[in-house]
């Protein structure tokens, strides 16, 4: 385990305990805004590297949100209540000023502050998604442009269409699996389970008023039906690939999820991604993939945690069946310190972390040493996901250094769908969610619990 002198480096007083929301299924708490939060920031460091590649990009993002900081961008992205100003006339004037994020040289990276007054910027006719500030540009762009201008087509239309989910008009179909759980082993074999069921539920969605109304708002043609249903289907994996992918991990781990008491999940370096959207039934599919369970809790644990949920230190039994939502805001070697040490909360049957991005930042890698110790030394079953092929041998060679045991890796079954834009180089291949995974158990060379002892206790 990691020296106590450096896991407690990043120490914060304990947050107070917010009362807790019960659904039939799921349970969620909400969370107090806090003025601080320790350690670095994987949303701010990737806001502010906009600016490496397109300079200038941040502040006209801000400009275009009505907002005169990433301070009270930040609050806004964290749920927390927005500042006076802030907000858009109408849906069109929303769409509008949102699309005028993109607006930017593809070629050149010139903003629209910076063009000439015989110049405009014009989006490619193909995918409608990147922008050029002339026809000599978007001429030499071509053959960097050519091998993504199909995939950037769809991220175009799920940019809009993801609306339907902030408002929640675009709800998740959900309900006990009709077929065996070992029988749903990817995308491909879900799909087939849920059959008319999802097809019915898109088809009353593309016909709704919230969808005539989407469309009516965004100033651009509406697409075909196939169109619209392929992207409500990628949406939808969007969303369900972290609980399915947890259960991916319970499964492969060898989790008893029927233990009395429930089981408990951490879900480490968790964001406003993990946590700003996400409602009670998001996690229904993974008690599903479970019939039976005795109950899960899944306890998302980080520094940019959305304000609307809060720290469950409850250890009381859940019913059976049920799902608890919580979180903590907070360094994950603090959390373990602070709340599972003193039994103040469960220890984790599975830690899970998504797109911890360790290997990309030096601050990062020093954020996240003390917790891949922690996980390695006490043994604790741990899932990552990665953006990509690259991210994945990276990741791995980080682990294979700090001697954790890969228990397995490879392309994730339940991987998103949706594809990713890369934001401030949209001709760079787009990505997909939680693509790969790693999985370890321990390290690779095992210590007993005599020499772990001596080991912490010895400060190494």
């Amino acid at each position: 385990m990691a020296p106590r002198s450096r896991r407690r480096r990043h120490r914060k007083p304990p947050s107070s305990v917010a009362p807790i929301i019960m659904t039939p299924t799921t349970i969620v708490t909400p969370m107090p805004l806090t003025p601080s939060k320790p350690g670095p920031s994987i949303d701010t460091l990737g806001f502010f590297s906009l600016d490496d590649n397109v300079p200038g990009l941040s502040q006209l993002i801000l400009q275009k949100l009505n907002m005169k900081s990433y301070e009270e961008y930040k609050l806004v992205v964290d749920g927390g209540t927005p500042v006076s100003g802030f907000g858009f006339r109408c849906p069109q004037e929303m769409f509008q000023r949102m699309e005028d994020t993109f607006r930017f040289c593809a070629h050149c990276r010139v903003l629209p502050s910076g063009l000439s007054d015989s110049k405009v910027l014009r989006h490619c006719k193909r995918c409608r998604n990147v922008y050029y500030c002339g026809s000599e540009c978007q001429r030499s762009d071509w053959p960097a442009h050519r091998r993504v201008c199909q995939e950037l087509r769809l991220v175009a239309v799920d940019r809009l269409m993801e609306w339907l989910l902030v408002t929640g008009d675009f709800v998740l179909p959900s309900g006990p699996w009709p077929w065996p759980p070992e029988a749903v082993q990817d995308w491909d074999s879900w799909f087939s389970m849920k059959g008319l069921h999802l097809d019915a539920t898109l088809d009353a969605m593309l016909v709704s008023h919230a969808m005539t109304t989407l469309w009516a708002s965004v100033g651009r043609p509406r697409p075909d039906p196939d169109v619209l249903q392929g992207s409500l289907k990628r949406l939808l994996t969007d969303v369900l690939s972290r609980p399915l992918t947890l259960g991916l991990g319970l499964r492969a781990l060898e989790i008893d999820v029927r233990r009395i008491g429930g089981s408990t999940v951490h879900v480490v370096g968790a964001s406003h991604v993990e946590t700003f959207l996400t409602r009670p039934g998001d996690y229904d599919e993974l008690g599903h993939m479970f019939p039976g369970h005795l109950g899960l809790r899944v306890v998302m644990v980080g520094v940019d945690v959305a304000n609307g949920f809060s720290q469950s230190t409850s250890t009381s039994p859940l019913e059976p069946g049920t799902i608890q939502l919580s979180a903590h805001r907070g360094l994950y070697h603090d959390f373990w310190e602070e709340q599972v040490e003193t039994g103040q909360t469960d220890h984790p049957d599975l830690v899970a972390a998504f797109h911890p991005g360790f290997h990309s930042s030096p601050d990062l890698m020093e954020a996240w040493l003390p917790t891949l110790l922690l996980l390695r030394d006490y043994k604790i079953p741990t899932l990552i996901t990665v953006y990509s092929h690259q991210e994945l041998v990276s990741s791995l060679q980080i682990l294979v250094e700090l001697d954790t045991h890969i228990t397995a890796y490879g392309a994730n079954p339940f991987m998103s769908l949706k594809p990713e834009q890369v934001y401030s180089n949209p001709n760079k291949q787009p990505v997909y969610c939680s693509a790969y995974y790693i999985m370890f158990l321990g390290s690779s060379c095992q210590l007993n619990n005599s020499q772990l002892e001596e080991k912490v206790d010895g400060g190494i």
